[in-house]
């Protein structure tokens, strides 16, 4: 098949993008080149900004595609945008929206693909919500053929997933804890939590690509595996050798004394206890099942960043905003 993917070198893409080319489909990907040393041999370049409109119709003039994946559209414009360019161009359009789009609160917390869509808490999911709408409305208006996939928490080899981080990534947590320092988890750390490793999500998503039943659907691609948080920091701790000292934070504490949005990562999202039941596309790609538990895939991440000095980014801000909330409830307790 011909694909073309709209990035094609993060977390989420770069792994459907060495799964297609395992799979022996011709894979084209539009992007300003970022990560193309990364990529395996056989893939297909199309460097532009697909920001330019008029630039991205000529690099695109003349082609067709079997399928397009679109991982950089975050607002309904860019939607119309892409609508424009490929409407009449491709036999599938596979959007990636979020799974952060459920409801908040939810009122089940398993969640389905019919859950309804409606996060007040956070502007991300309420645009990734405008674009599924739109693309629904082009393909009952126009038989615009539009596959929409939703992502829970998705991790790769560069980064380990946590629930409170600063705006650098994972690695100023994973210090903290080799330094013995207190590392801080949302709530009590109690609430269940899905995360799903890349390698996992693209065995279902490329599933979907060319699938007659996909058309004008949604679904979310998830582990199958219940974690608490907990669990998932003592993981961490494990991989590193090294003694977990949890500190335990109220979401929205931490949502009102950070200029980190943790309104929306954390009670928009990470603070509710969420299970996804993954029946709808494993009816789709019946060979789907994600067999990456987390502790492996953590394993992985975490032996990858200790050998990359590269991805050991400091975050000094983030570290000093730790100790200063610690600080704080700490001398609240005493002073009580």
């Amino acid at each position: 098949m011909k694909v073309l993917l709209i990035g094609g070198t993060g977390t989420i893409s770069m792994a459907i993008t060495k799964l297609l080319l395992k799979r022996g489909d011709e894979v084209y990907l539009l992007n300003r080149g970022s990560r193309t040393a990364e990529l395996p041999q056989g893939v297909n370049i199309i460097t532009a900004d697909i920001g330019n409109e008029e630039e991205t119709a000529k690099k695109l003039e003349g082609m067709t595609f079997d399928a397009v994946g679109e991982f950089i559209g975050f607002v309904p414009s860019q939607l119309e945008r892409d609508y424009r360019l490929f409407n009449g161009k491709t036999k599938q359009f596979i959007y990636i929206s979020s799974a952060s789009a459920y409801q908040k609160p939810l009122s089940d917390f398993k969640i389905t693909e019919s859950t309804p869509l409606s996060n007040p808490y956070w502007q991300y999911s309420r645009d990734k919500i405008a674009c599924e709408e739109y693309l629904m409305k082009m393909y009952r208006e126009n038989g615009f053929p539009i596959t929409i996939v939703r992502p829970s928490h998705t991790y790769d080899e560069r980064s380990v997933p946590l629930g409170v981080h600063g705006n650098k990534g994972s690695w100023q947590v994973v210090k903290r804890m080799m330094e013995g320092k207190p590392v801080i988890i949302h709530g009590d750390g109690t609430s269940l939590w899905t995360m799903t490793h890349n390698s996992d999500f693209a065995k279902a998503y490329v599933g979907l690509i060319g699938n007659i039943h996909a058309i004008g659907e949604a679904y979310h691609i998830t582990s199958d595996e219940s974690v608490t948080w907990n669990q998932i920091y003592q993981i961490i701790a494990d991989c590193l050798g090294v003694k977990l000292n949890a500190y335990y934070v109220p979401s929205d504490f931490l949502a009102k004394t950070s200029n980190y949005d943790f309104t929306g990562s954390l009670i928009g999202d990470k603070s509710n206890s969420v299970v996804f039941d993954n029946s709808k596309v494993k009816r789709a790609v019946p060979d789907f099942v994600a067999t990456t538990r987390l502790d492996m895939g953590i394993k992985l991440a975490i032996d990858n960043i200790l050998s990359k000095p590269e991805l050991q980014v400091e975050d000094p801000e983030f570290d000093e905003w730790c100790d200063k909330v610690i600080n704080a409830l700490e001398a609240a307790k005493a002073a009580i």
